[in-house]
């Protein structure tokens, strides 16, 4: 492989990949857990690209699984508050789980299994897809949490 320069790039290995400086970096793929965080962090990514960034409405639905989280996860969140959607393909009771992920990196729950399957098609398709949080009912002890679920194109 040869740079602008002509000169020969050093190879690297297929998790890698070469700066016009010889220096490697790490590839980042759609797949990734951590590109979300990267994009959506505060300060981060996320600030470069807002004026290049779409969300695309998608549909409304509610967090499943609350009951088994901490209860100071749950009564933390708040309406407007942005989650992060990871794919966990080893789940053994689902294997088109979405756990949502709070700011803080908290498990909330996951999107429940009657609703995961398009969502996680498109993101095993490489699409990048949030959810804001619009409602929250409480009674009791129990939180239902309604979310809208983006897909985000640039």
């Amino acid at each position: 492989m040869m740079d602008k320069d002509h000169t020969p790039m050093p190879a690297l290995d297929d998790s890698r990949r070469a700066e016009p400086d010889g220096e490697a970096l790490p590839v980042i793929t759609p797949s990734d857990p951590s590109l979300p965080s990267l994009l959506t962090k505060n300060g981060g990514l996320s600030d470069l690209v807002k004026p290049l960034k779409r969300e695309i409405f998608l549909d409304s639905t509610f967090v499943a699984g609350t009951s088994h989280v901490k209860s100071s996860t749950v009564d933390s969140v708040k309406v407007g508050d942005m989650l992060t959607l990871r794919r966990e393909t080893q789940n053994r009771f689902d294997e088109r789980a979405i756990l949502l992920l709070t700011s803080s990196g908290d498990k909330l729950g996951y999107i429940p299994e009657k609703d995961n399957k398009i969502y996680s098609r498109l993101m095993d398709a490489g699409k990048l897809l949030s959810a804001r949080v619009t409602r929250i009912n409480k009674k009791g002890d129990f939180s239902t949490i309604e979310i809208a679920i983006d897909m985000i194109e640039f």
